[in-house]
């Protein structure tokens, strides 16, 4: 699928709604997109890949697919596959066991609004990555229509509302709750974190999804943390 493109951004879209019903065919597809991007910049044979919160591992197969080196970290032992794979680490992305400069991909999918310090986070990201390395990192936006996860989009009425709602309509118990897995990340202010770092340079940031000009709405201010939906960074590591 080329990116950015209507259909690449139906495809995605499509998988995202089947996600509970078929997990796999989802997170194949979009491990099969992200890798697409990241070879945008940097071919993955013989790379040392490290994903950092892949869950279950989608990420890690499909780079190691592609010939990368791929280790995965992940911090809770629930969502590991049911049988990791060689070069899983039950790891915090805060302190990563890795030498400073390890990897040449640093990659993270969705995690970012999941850590109470997300600039803590980027750092270590950035600490394991050799200079002129990639640092890729996406994640949804809290005032994003989807922001509150399961129980979007009634968060725009109150996290706890929502999650309230949520659990009566399903009747089992919401996966997220605000200030504990899930936290009110901004687009504008990461933007400006990133841009003020004097340890990498920006290469892109771009709405996630969009089909046309993905680029142009994370530029506007206001309108960003709308309809962004889910900001995509991709870092260059500065010597």
């Amino acid at each position: 699928m080329k990116d950015p493109s209507l259909r690449r951004s139906l495809a995605l879209f499509r998988a995202f709604m089947r996600e509970q019903a078929d997990p796999a065919a989802a997170y194949e597809l979009l491990a099969r997109d992200a890798a697409d991007q990241v070879e945008r910049y940097m071919k993955l044979d013989g790379r040392i890949v490290v994903d950092v919160g892949g869950g279950s591992g989608y990420f890690t197969r499909e780079f190691r697919r592609r010939g990368a080196r791929g280790y995965l970290f992940e911090p809770d032992l629930a969502e590991l596959a049911a049988k990791p794979g060689e070069g899983t680490v039950l790891a915090d992305g805060y302190l990563l066991p890795l030498a400073t400069g390890a990897a040449d991909v640093c990659f993270s999918s969705n995690v970012l609004e999941h850590v109470a310090d997300p600039r803590t986070f980027l750092s270590e990201m950035v600490r394991v990555t050799r200079p002129g390395g990639l640092i890729y990192v996406s994640f949804t936006n809290w005032l994003s229509p989807w922001g509150g996860h399961e129980w979007a989009p009634w968060h725009y009425l109150g996290a706890e509302r929502a999650r309230a709602r949520f659990e009566r309509r399903t009747g089992r118990a919401a996966k997220h709750r605000l200030g504990e897995n899930l936290f009110t990340i901004g687009v504008g202010p990461t933007l400006r974190h990133v841009r003020a770092r004097g340890d990498v340079d920006v290469l892109s940031a771009r709405s996630r999804y969009w089909p046309v000009l993905p680029e142009i709405v994370p530029r506007v201010p206001g309108l960003r943390e709308f309809a962004t939906w889910n900001l995509l960074l991709i870092l260059r590591r500065c010597p």
